[in-house]
């Protein structure tokens, strides 16, 4: 049966409308020929006169669910389109995210059992790209920091904690603010007591707490002890990543920290203590109650290092610290967790190893 004069323009209009969308021609000024597909009517004067724009498969599919009829018409090959790609749930680059934390693992482990002078070179430089970071990050509160003195903190807390243990790691923190008040008094009073209160915050929160990694080397399997630490805290953000992204509901501090929820808390304490019992018995030679014990306050130390840093970047109206790290954002949003549990595994893992002696 021929074809109804109807369908036939019909087809004949699909099929313009799939060749002009392929060769994405648009001559706005020339008249359309009488097979052109039916433009919808125009509501501005000014956008009637524009070519329409590339129209994307996605755009009905976000509206209504389903494509509209002339769209469904047109054969795949000859459709174009520019769909968005599709974004993780926790907001970050992932591939990207696993070789960052892969390349510092591997720097990390290469110093803890191969080089130790290469573990107290990565705690300087880590702790001079964070003072960095931070100290940038405080010229959107209008205050200026001096950097000078944090990048000495930088370089003599982690060399004073290796080679002279706490009481040296302790004079060489109080030296350092005393040459951050030093240089902040050269450039004058304005503004002088908010300087200093930063410069002391920044070398308290970055290079002191970090060099208390090096002071776990002194001891029997520090080597391990460290090992196990940093084990909890990424047994914290892995385990706590995963089940917030698959049940997480319930916000734990909606206007500090919006993607943490209780579920994920829960996944980060359990995820860990299964952790830290193993790696007590295998690596340390211990009881796994005692991993249990250091993976509960590692976990509430890592959490409220998440916080802190949190409350830190909404303070001054940031996202990251930095970009230095694709898919991470910068040092700090890495080091975040690490930085509270650090010195709190030094301090658990010696209380548990006199209790153990003792009882």
């Amino acid at each position: 049966m021929p074809e109804a004069p109807v369908a036939r323009e019909q087809n004949q209009a699909t099929t313009a409308h799939a060749k002009q969308r392929a060769k994405i021609v648009f001559e706005a000024d020339k008249e359309q020929p009488s097979a052109a597909p039916e433009s919808k009517p125009a509501t501005d004067p000014v956008a009637a006169d524009k070519p329409e724009p590339p129209h994307s498969d996605s755009e009905d599919l976000a509206e209504t669910g389903e494509p509209d009829a002339q769209e469904a018409a047109i054969p795949p090959e000859l459709l174009i389109g520019n769909p968005e790609p599709k974004k993780s749930r926790a907001g970050r680059n992932l591939p990207a995210a696993i070789g960052v934390g892969v390349v510092l693992l591997g720097v990390v482990l290469g110093g803890l059992f191969l080089y130790e002078p290469l573990l107290v070179f990565a705690v300087t430089v880590l702790s001079g790209i964070g003072c960095w970071e931070v100290a940038r990050a405080t010229t959107h509160a209008k205050t200026a920091v001096p950097q000078v003195p944090l990048y000495l903190a930088s370089i003599m807390l982690p060399v004073s904690a290796v080679l002279g243990g706490v009481e040296a790691l302790g004079f060489s923190f109080v030296a350092c603010i005393l040459v951050a008040l030093l240089f902040r008094l050269m450039e004058g009073l304005k503004g002088a007591v908010a300087s200093v209160m930063s410069s002391v915050f920044i070398i308290s929160w970055i290079p002191l707490l970090l060099s208390f990694a090096l002071l776990m080397l002194e001891g029997e399997n520090g080597q391990w002890l460290i090992a196990t630490i940093l084990l909890l805290a990424v047994a914290n953000d892995t385990f706590g990543y995963i089940v917030g992204v698959l049940i997480g509901k319930h916000p734990m501090a909606p206007k500090i920290s919006p993607k943490k929820s209780w579920e994920g808390f829960g996944g980060s304490m359990l995820g860990s203590m299964i952790i830290g019992a193993c790696a007590m018995v295998f690596w340390l030679d211990m009881p796994w109650w005692a991993g249990v014990i250091l993976a509960f306050f590692t976990t509430i130390a890592a959490t409220t290092g998440d916080f802190a840093e949190s409350m830190v970047k909404r303070e001054l109206g940031i996202k990251d610290m930095s970009n230095l790290l694709p898919g991470h954002g910068g040092i700090m949003d890495r080091l975040d967790s690490v930085l509270f549990v650090i010195p709190l595994g030094y301090l658990i893992s010696h209380l548990l190893a006199w209790s153990v002696a003792v009882f």
